[in-house]
């Protein structure tokens, strides 16, 4: 059975994310990048998922105005995909964020660019995301970034 727990220890949140990301080099595989996840992760709340005691998927939450909020950084091992964990993820930070925020928002790489990233979109959108922009040359010209937002409630938007 899947079980998503909140985790405050900051070695702890680093050393799932790295257990984690180490496994997912197709969408982590810029060493310099990963590891400022890494780091990252120490300090924003943390979910883990966790299938027989063992770690297999984190999110990380990370406001970015009083409204909004969004998912930093998200990832299952491959293993374990497609089983319900990333939705199981992302429904426990939307708990967390609802009596905060009133958007969540997520980044990936633009569709048509590569295959992995084609999913990630498709997953997110699965899971009540839309796509509201993309920023050409935010990363780079070979990497477009796409934000997709999730309206969650409260108060009516302005």
């Amino acid at each position: 059975m899947i079980e998503i727990k909140k985790t405050e220890n900051p070695q702890e949140k680093a050393t799932y994310a790295r257990q984690i990301l180490e496994e997912l080099t197709e969408w982590f595989g810029m060493e310099d990048s990963r590891e400022e996840y890494i780091r990252d992760a120490q300090k924003f709340p943390f979910w883990l998922a966790e299938l027989d005691g063992k770690a297999v998927g984190f999110i990380t939450l990370m406001q970015t105005s009083k409204a909004a909020a969004e998912i930093h950084c998200m990832g299952v091992k491959p293993a374990f995909h497609h089983q319900g964990i990333g939705k199981l993820l992302v429904d426990s930070l939307e708990e967390y964020a609802k009596p905060l925020y009133k958007y969540l928002q997520v980044k990936t790489v633009d569709e048509g660019h590569y295959a992995s990233y084609d999913k990630t979109i498709k997953f997110y959108e699965s899971v009540g995301f839309a796509r509201l922009e993309v920023f050409p040359t935010l990363w780079d010209a070979h990497n477009p970034c796409l934000i997709l937002v999730k309206y969650l409630g409260g108060e009516e938007a302005i």
